[in-house]
């Protein structure tokens, strides 16, 4: 998709879901092939560290539970939560990613279930399931993202476990480069401004929203979750690849990836 303006300015809900349901239909196949090798199509990568499920185990048992896949993209975390004895449903906005998530799919011979929907606004019902995940999904891309803790809060069973990735907070206050001059803050971590890309009439054509650490903590709590882990990955040697502005050099020394692991109490 053409972009004719990069900038800050407020967006509101209707124009962020638009912009990025077209932008993911339309990159969802070179998204896939720039970084599917990376990602790999049965397997859950937490982000661009490269750090996986099945080396940090942050979901807990997963055989026999009901388990949510929001912001699936192409399904990949789904298919390892499936492959572990789960019964996974996989969801996102954009028809473009999940209809790569059907190839992928038709491919490989599985049949896993996928819907699409908004992630603040699940068409489930309360208490439905045990596990709520995504990786990089939904979370910054929705201008209320406190909706998404309230959905994933009231469609998980008590003792259910939600467990979402994004871009560290403190990347913001940093230029979104790869090398040295990614390592120079040049704006304020508390600016929630969102990030936005404009086509030739000013209209949003991808939007990404800021929420700091502590507005992530305090989402997480009015929702009714309880943060019980908080993983902030470092570089490992192993991980040459750049991806944006994510590389080896910068991942030394600032936090590219977070994970928040929250439960939802028995008693809620």
């Amino acid at each position: 998709m053409d972009t004719f303006g990069v900038g800050r300015r407020a967006v509101g809900g209707a124009e962020t879901q638009a912009a990025n349901r077209a932008w993911w239909d339309d990159e969802a196949v070179a998204y896939y092939a720039e970084h599917g090798d990376f990602l790999r199509d049965d397997e859950l990568v937490w982000g661009p560290e490269g750090f996986t499920e099945s080396e940090l185990g942050l979901l807990g048992p997963l055989a026999g539970c009901d388990v949510l896949e929001i912001g699936a993209g192409a399904a990949q975390g789904g298919r390892f939560a499936a492959a572990q004895g789960a019964r996974v449903l996989s969801t996102d906005l954009s028809a473009g990613m999940l209809r790569q998530a059907a190839a992928i799919d038709a491919r490989s011979g599985a049949t896993l279930p996928l819907a699409q929907c908004d992630a603040t606004a699940l068409p489930f019902a309360a208490a439905s399931f045990d596990v709520v995940f995504t990786a990089y999904g939904a979370v910054p891309f929705v201008a209320d993202s406190a909706a998404i803790m309230r959905e994933a809060a009231r469609v998980l069973r008590p003792g259910g476990r939600f467990v979402f990735s994004t871009t560290h907070p403190v990347r913001w206050a940093f230029p979104d480069a790869p090398g040295p001059e990614g390592l120079v803050a040049d704006r304020s971590y508390f600016d929630r401004t969102p990030y936005v890309e404009e086509g030739v009439d000013g209209t949003a054509t991808y939007v990404e929203h800021h929420r700091t650490l502590g507005d992530r903590v305090r989402e997480l709590a009015a929702a009714g979750l309880t943060l019980v882990d908080l993983v902030e990955p470092e570089w490992p040697d192993r991980n040459p690849q750049v991806w944006g502005g994510w590389s080896p050099a910068r991942g030394r020394i600032l936090p590219g990836t977070a994970i928040f692991v929250a439960e939802k109490p028995h008693n809620g």
